[in-house]
């Protein structure tokens, strides 16, 4: 079988794309560090990404005006189609995201004792990390309930992140206390149902869920309720969660009370994810 021999021609449309995506590369790292920088983060790297840019350009015998042309066509085109850049950091973070993941994903859908709702053996995992005094998590509850009622194959994965108050850090002890006695969902709906947490309030939702009340206050005080909430709030800081309600669900991270609409789209596509996997 013979091999087609390049022309002149194709071998140099072939040096002209590569000086293209080359060039891409380096107003694209331009770009990018400025806007990390303008968000108050330095991304490291981005000096050494031109570099290595003009590297590989010498490299292929591209001379100073192949490169300027190159970048002034590629600049061209982005300043006619802006929202590639905006495409490609969101491409970027959820790349990152979904590494962050992996690297705690068995923490993450794990439930402390029966912190969950829906199915146990549930397909897909939705995982949310909520505060007992946030407002917008009690919005959320509404949705949970409906997507558990909806979707017979869901399990949701509760993990406590009071980060708001002392007295939502009590009230998630008495959340896992909950768990304990199997009765996590019951008192998660009571909890956000009797408003902010206070002495008051989480006893109420403690005797609505049914709780054994001498067996919850002793957990309640126990090393061990300090060092899950402890352990749930590193994950929370090494997933990048910018406050409470958060979600992970496949490799997504959502933030903040996203609604029923979008948190059902993110489980249709963990679950599709999985099924293209399998």
């Amino acid at each position: 079988m013979t091999t087609p021999t390049p022309s002149s021609g194709e071998a140099s449309s072939r040096n002209w794309l590569f000086m293209a995506v080359a060039a891409f590369l380096t107003i694209a790292a331009g770009i990018g560090t400025f806007m990390w920088q303008s968000g108050g983060l330095v991304a490291p790297g981005g000096g050494e990404a031109a570099k290595d840019a003009d590297s590989a350009a010498a490299a292929a015998g591209f001379d100073t005006k192949d490169k300027a042309a190159i970048e002034a066509i590629v600049r061209a085109y982005i300043l006619e189609n802006p929202e590639i850049i905006p495409e490609a950091v969101q491409k970027l973070q959820g790349k990152q995201a979904a590494k962050r993941i992996a690297s705690v994903r068995g923490a993450v859908e794990t439930p402390f004792a029966a912190s969950y709702a829906g199915n146990p053996d549930g397909d897909v995992v939705l995982v949310e990390y909520s505060d007992f005094a946030c407002g917008f998590c009690r919005q959320s509850v509404s949705d949970v309930a409906r997507l558990v009622s909806e979707d017979k194959n869901l399990k949701v994965v509760f993990h406590e992140l009071p980060i708001l108050s002392d007295e939502s850090r009590v009230a998630a002890a008495w959340g896992m206390a909950a768990a304990q006695q199997g009765k996590y969902y019951a008192f998660y709906k009571a909890m956000f149902g009797a408003g902010r947490p206070a002495q008051a309030t989480i006893e109420q939702a403690a005797k609505t869920a049914g709780l054994d009340m001498a067996a919850a206050r002793t957990f309640v005080a126990s090393k061990q309720a300090e060092e899950v909430i402890d352990a749930n709030i590193r994950i929370a800081q090494q997933l990048e969660f910018s406050g409470t309600p958060s979600w992970v669900i496949g490799n997504k991270v959502l933030n903040g009370a996203v609604g029923y609409d979008e948190l059902k789209a993110a489980i249709d596509e963990a679950r599709a994810a999985k099924k293209s996997v399998s």
